[in-house]
């Protein structure tokens, strides 16, 4: 075969031939079904989305039996074989996975998926319409310790297709956690020139969840509370958001949803 072609799983690949030879001769093909082999190179020409094979019962005389075998029938004497154009294609590895963990842990960080994506070859018609590859859906319960687990990957079940890997390492830190609290300041964003602007309050409470080796080295610092002056809606109070908080802390949130404010001259 062409290495830039793949034969499509549809293709008629199945000959009835009929034979006359020695009665132990027949135990050959008792023992192993017979095949025939089909040389790409020679026996075959192409013909819009089909290679086409038409061979004469004196050819499969002479290339495929022995001499003591007399072949006396083939049909079909054509065959189809639909190919398609082989594709690579690398898509990323979604973890389908429900992990409760126990009273006070929490992952630190992401979950790390090795590989995190894989290569598809096969067909473009069917490569193409493959963005992503699930894992097998795995359920874990009161987790406490860190996670190192293989899992397999729920692929297509078609042989057209092929997969650089068939399973992936999942891997996770866990951590005891405990929930921290910091008085962030607010700071009002796009508020014209023109006008001075007084706000109440100007520190509002982040409580968030951090890992126990994680808690003091998160600081004011790290946490970024806006409220944009352009979004003032009809109850005249500004809306603070959280814009920016450290990576190593979860659940972070702010515990007041408005700001009163009044305009100067």
């Amino acid at each position: 075969m062409p290495l830039e072609h793949v034969i499509l799983n549809d293709s008629s690949n199945l000959l009835y031939i009929t034979l006359k030879t020695h009665g132990f001769k027949w135990l050959n093909y008792y023992m192993k079904e017979p095949e025939i082999v089909v040389d790409f190179k020679k026996d075959v020409y192409r013909k819009d989305s089909e290679y086409i094979w038409h061979k004469s019962i004196k050819y499969l005389k002479n290339t495929q039996f022995e001499d003591q075998v007399e072949v006396l029938n083939i049909s079909p004497d054509t065959l189809y074989f639909k190919y398609g154009t082989n594709l690579v294609k690398k898509v990323p590895v979604v973890l389908k996975s429900d992990i409760n963990f126990g009273l006070g842990y929490d992952v630190a960080g992401d979950f790390e998926i090795s590989p995190d994506s894989i290569s598809i070859i096969g067909p473009d018609i069917l490569v193409s319409k493959l963005d992503f590859i699930e894992t097998e859906p795995v359920t874990l319960v009161d987790v406490k310790s860190d996670i190192s687990k293989v899992m397999t990957l729920s692929l297509p079940n078609t042989a057209d297709l092929k997969f650089s890997n068939k399973s992936i390492l999942l891997k996770g830190k866990v951590e005891k956690f405990t929930e921290g609290k910091l008085k962030v300041p607010v700071h009002v964003i796009n508020s014209p020139d023109s006008l001075r602007i007084k706000y109440f309050p100007k520190e509002i409470n982040v409580s968030y969840y951090v890992s126990l080796n994680n808690f003091n080295s998160v600081t004011v610092k790290d946490f970024e509370i806006i409220c944009d002056y352009n979004k003032v809606g009809k109850t005249s109070t500004l809306t603070p958001e959280l814009v920016a908080f450290p990576k190593q802390v979860k659940n972070a949130k702010i515990n007041q949803q408005r700001i009163e404010f009044i305009i100067t001259k």
